[in-house]
């Protein structure tokens, strides 16, 4: 017999129909997901620009990644780190976590400071540039709707 609670189901998400107090919802689910605010010693953070399609353009943003089943997040953070900048770093913290969108959405992503970085900065795989912006140069991308939400989580969670 059919599972008539699955909607979808694809490579990275699935969407079911679950019921809730208010009614039947979609909810998409996710396998979860990395966020590394990179700093230098220079206190600039790290940005990647990529494409994103739902924005139909480039954003900046700290790297960040896809957990793989059965992968801890700080792992997570380290695979993606080096496969989207070819940057590694020696010294980890973890930031905490949150759920960018939990009207709709079960993904939760934790976030990571790197700090003691080593090797240079260059855009890898989906990545088309990485390099290193002051904060107030990332509130100016933001302000010209270039940035996206995660880095902003993560500057608010180190302070």
């Amino acid at each position: 017999m059919a599972d008539d609670r699955w909607m979808y189901k694809g490579r990275l998400i699935s969407v079911e129909l679950v019921e809730t107090p208010a009614g039947k919802r979609e909810v998409v689910r996710h396998p979860g997901a990395v966020a590394v605010l990179v700093l230098a010693e220079d206190n600039q953070v790290l940005l990647v620009r990529q494409f994103r399609a739902p924005a139909g353009r480039d954003l900046w943003e700290i790297p960040a990644g896809t957990m793989e089943p059965g992968e801890k997040p700080l792992a997570t953070a380290k695979r993606e780190l080096l496969e989207e900048t070819g940057i590694s770093a020696s010294d980890w913290s973890y930031l905490g976590s949150l759920y960018p969108t939990p009207g709709y959405s079960d993904e939760r992503i934790h976030f990571y400071l790197a700090q003691g970085v080593s090797g240079t900065a260059h855009g890898q795989s989906e990545v088309s540039e990485a390099r290193f912006f002051s904060r107030t140069q990332i509130m100016d991308l933001v302000q010209d709707g270039l940035g996206d939400g995660k880095t902003l989580a993560a500057l608010a969670l180190m302070g």
